[in-house]
């Protein structure tokens, strides 16, 4: 439980820090992806999560 807390803290690291550096910059980017449709959306989103569990595959075996 405390690597899933410590994980987890990285992560929200990670993603904030875009929003810390350069608010107006995340905002254009939220308006442009609100503007794809769901398809390439998902497609973005199914990406990420192989991409994800590939370097949770390579860390651990």
């Amino acid at each position: 439980m405390e690597f899933l807390l410590c994980v987890f803290g990285v992560l929200l690291v990670f993603e904030g820090t875009p929003w810390f550096l350069s608010p107006q910059g995340m905002k254009k980017v939220l308006r442009q992806l609100t503007a794809l449709p769901e398809g390439s959306l998902r497609m973005m989103g199914f990406c990420l999560m192989m991409t994800g569990l590939l370097l949770v595959f390579l860390a651990v075996g």
